[in-house]
């Protein structure tokens, strides 16, 4: 994303998690069992690099009217920023239009964000038509581990040169950071 829309993502974060625009700086939550307030502030971070994807087919395609349907295994190898592995599986849809088409995937990421160690998971969803693309990568709420748990955010990727490249936009509580 663009420096004013990670601003935009990060009021929109920090607004969700205090409860909106009425709120102070910092969300307040209780701790189960007791009357005191926890404060949290998330901080925005940014985190970039390359990849490589390996899919492979699972099961049998299903021609059904007006499309074919498909599921495949995902394979990555992130570096850069994130240093990860990445598992999943993905769901296709390909119309009888050339360039028409849709998926949704889910992946489990694990290494090391900006030398922080654990995983998270990720839900994709997109279309394309010969006019117009549109996908969203989001992190699934509350699937952090180990010192990546509270991790928030979006990501985004493209293809230069066939080489394959990801921004991710993200949040962790300031504890973490």
């Amino acid at each position: 994303m663009k420096k004013r829309s990670r601003d935009v993502f990060f009021v929109i974060t920090l607004v969700s998690l205090t409860g909106g625009f009425g709120a102070s700086a910092h969300a307040q939550t209780h701790a189960s069992g007791s009357n005191e307030v926890q404060k949290v502030v998330a901080v925005a971070t940014y985190a970039t690099g390359t990849f490589e994807v390996k899919l492979d087919p699972l099961g049998q395609e299903d021609k059904a009217e007006g499309s074919t349907l498909g599921r495949m295994s995902i394979d990555k190898q992130f570096h850069g920023d994130l240093e990860a592995t990445a598992k999943g599986e993905m769901l296709t849809a390909v119309t009888d239009v050339k360039g028409s088409a849709a998926y949704v995937a889910i992946e489990r990421i694990t290494g090391t964000l900006n030398g922080r160690k654990g995983s998270f998971v990720l839900q994709h969803s997109g279309t394309m038509s010969s006019s117009a693309h549109q996908q969203t990568v989001t992190v699934v709420p509350d699937s952090g581990t180990g010192e990546l748990v509270g991790i928030s955010g979006e990501m985004t990727g493209k293809i230069a040169d066939g080489k394959h490249y990801y921004d991710l936009d993200y949040t962790l509580p300031a504890a973490q950071q």
